[in-house]
């Protein structure tokens, strides 16, 4: 009975996301309401288990997991000092630049761009916003159909896989106890390979329905050719932290340069950061606030949603939700396979985010990965990639309402044109990690 009144909660808070509640008071809620349930059961049974505690304990635990505050504050942190110095434009214009090579490779072109920008500014909204506003107007003023010229850019919002400060990334890590660039190796190639599915299929589908040229729309010249002045030394300036985190992952062992290898995630986005005030020579003090701003905004956003998945997932532990989950997927490992990337996939297409629903499968299911005959980090990257592709052809996700109103077109027309490449990503990418 117990089990069963957590099942509907559970299909309650599913309900709600859905209906955009937001996610982490539906989380949070429904975790609590669980402990509510386990502590009825007791009561009736005159035996106190004390499982009502258990999503109150994962509430202290997910707000105090130094695993996760590095990664995650540090990298949003040197995000808006990023935006502050406007480092961020250098490099979205340099690239913008590049894609006027040709008319046929500019839609896949503009998806790739996308995905190596996300991985040094990892919010789906953010870079959809920052790379949007320059990306999609290029791409109008020369030719090709807003809604392409939408689904472009929203197609490479994944590319924060490859990026240490996403939350998956480390929370992924801690639970193989490995670190965080071993997690993001493990998974480069099934990013990479999912990246250019989702690139090639919408190259394809521009030009098969000619929506890759032939468009003109009254403003957009005027709109696309505004100046802006490329400094070359400004737009590096976004890829420092992860290239000093890759000479740093490199074997130093020959040469006696030992500091190297000491270089963590927050160190590296604080270098940058610094150096980026440097070299642009912006304000000191305003850039201080903006990284700090940046790092308490990600505590209240990210943190916070981690820490609500993680109640969420105390709750279900409480109703016996977990054990039950977990006999049946024993007896049928199968079903793992499938659940662990189209689980969060599908609830990624429903709600417009795959971060609810990827960490509270990789909070619950993720750390019995070997007892299903899998790897922690297999199992807990095809989640969060899952997740990450289904929000990607979601009409409700952020990041799509971002790129549909930029393109002014119904955030529809921009999933249904990413949804073919999406589906194959997440079927191809299934197998290269499991």
């Amino acid at each position: 009975m117990v089990v069963f009144l957590g099942v509907l909660i559970v299909c309650g808070a599913i309900f709600l996301l859905v209906k955009r509640y937001e996610a982490r008071m539906v989380l949070l809620g429904a975790g609590l309401l669980m402990g509510v349930v386990s502590l009825g059961a007791d009561l009736v049974t005159g035996v106190m288990s004390g499982k009502v505690l258990l999503p109150l304990a994962a509430f202290q635990k997910s707000m105090t997991n130094t695993g996760l505050l590095e990664p995650i504050l540090s990298v949003a942190g040197f995000s808006l000092v990023m935006r502050f110095t406007k480092c961020d434009a250098h490099l979205i214009h340099l690239l913008a630049g590049v894609l006027k090579g040709g008319k046929f490779v500019l839609v896949p072109a503009a998806t790739v761009a996308t995905l190596l920008i996300n991985t040094s500014l990892p919010s789906a909204a953010g870079v959809a916003a920052a790379v949007g506003a320059i990306f999609i107007p290029v791409l109008i003023s020369m030719g090709v159909n807003p809604a392409m010229a939408g689904a472009a850019v929203m197609a490479g919002t994944f590319g924060s896989m490859l990026s240490p400060g996403l939350m998956h990334n480390p929370f992924v890590a801690k639970l193989a106890n490995v670190d965080v660039l071993t997690v993001i190796a493990g998974q480069s190639t099934a990013v990479i390979v999912a990246g250019l599915i989702g690139a090639v299929s919408l190259g394809i589908i521009a030009v098969v329905t000619r929506e890759h040229t032939g468009y003109v729309a009254p403003g957009s010249e005027s709109a696309a050719k505004e100046e802006f002045h490329v400094n070359p030394l400004y737009a590096v300036i976004p890829l420092l932290p992860l290239v000093l985190l890759v000479v740093a992952g490199l074997d130093w062992s020959a040469a006696n340069i030992p500091w190297i290898k000491k270089i963590s995630i927050g160190q590296a986005m604080l270098l940058g950061a610094l150096l980026g005030i440097a070299v642009t020579r912006m304000s000191p003090s305003e850039a201080c606030k903006s990284f700090f701003n940046g790092m308490g905004d990600a505590y209240g956003m990210i943190m916070g949603i981690i820490i609500a998945a993680g109640v969420f997932v105390g709750g279900m532990n409480a109703c016996g939700i977990v054990d039950a989950g977990m006999d049946y997927m024993k007896s049928a490992q199968s079903i793992v396979r499938i659940a662990g990337a189209w689980g969060p996939f599908i609830l990624a297409v429903i709600t417009g985010s795959g971060d609810a629903a990827a960490l509270a499968f990789n909070e619950a299911v993720t750390p019995h990965a070997a007892e299903f005959g899998q790897t922690i980090m297999g199992m807990g990257s095809m989640a969060a990639l899952g997740g990450a592709l289904g929000r990607t052809m979601s009409p409700l996700a952020g990041a799509c309402l971002v790129c549909a109103g930029l393109a002014n077109v119904s955030p529809f027309e921009i999933a249904k044109r990413n949804a073919p490449g999406m589906i194959v990503a997440c079927l191809v990418s299934m197998f290269l990690l499991m």
